[in-house]
Parts: C-alpha cells; structure tokens; sequence
C-alpha cells in the first residue's frame, strides 16, 4: 500500500500536524509526478511548505510560471494540499470541486493582487 493511500485509510487522526506529513510530495494523496513538479516549479521543497499557502494564488502563479492556463482541477487539487497542511483529514482533490465552484468559480478570475482598481 502506498503512503498516500494509508493516509487516506487513516484519515481519522485529530490533531494531525504538518510533521505527521510524507515529506515528500509524491507521498501525498493527488500528487503524481507533474503535481510534484508544478509545486517543486512554485519554489515548495517539501510538503511543510504547503502550509499557509493560498491555493488561489499558487493556481495563478503555475499559470504564470508555465505561461500556460491550468486545468480548474488543478486548484482543486492545490486546496487538497494546503487543507491536509493545514490538518484536514485527505480527501480526494474531487471533494472540493464544488466548493471551488462556489467560491473561485473555474479560476480564471484574477487574483486580487492583479486585479485594476477604480
């Protein structure tokens, strides 16, 4: 069984901090090898640095880093992330489509720091 799916196995454990976390990416849930490198391209080293982090923000900074728009699943995943992080329990990047949905829509707005003021 690979960590990722022990983890989601164990999903149960209150209290979870970042140091109970893989340290490596690829031993996440929803990280495969090119989620391991979009976070590495963000400048994250390790999955402590997903901490604190605005999944919003780091969509729109792969988007400009690759010069390429990012799939919306993509930030789904990146909530994932930062709510395990942050002590979520893992759940599949898919349980928090609609929850994306709600608050970023597909992504594609701007984030607040690019946006014009009036």
């Amino acid at each position: 069984m690979k960590a990722s799916e022990k983890m989601l196995a164990n999903s149960n454990a209150p209290g979870r901090s970042v140091e109970a976390l893989p340290r490596r990416f690829e031993d996440l849930p929803n990280v495969g090898p090119a989620v391991a490198g979009d976070l590495r391209l963000l400048g994250l080293k390790e999955t402590r640095d997903l901490l604190g982090r605005d999944p919003l923000h780091m969509y729109h900074e792969l988007e400009r880093l690759t010069q390429a728009r990012q799939d919306p699943c993509v930030l789904d995943v990146f909530i994932a992330l930062t709510r395990l992080a942050a002590g979520d329990p893992p759940h599949p990047w898919w349980h928090y489509t609609a929850q994306r949905k709600a608050l970023y829509g597909n992504g594609q707005q701007a984030p607040p720091s690019t946006r014009r003021q009036r």
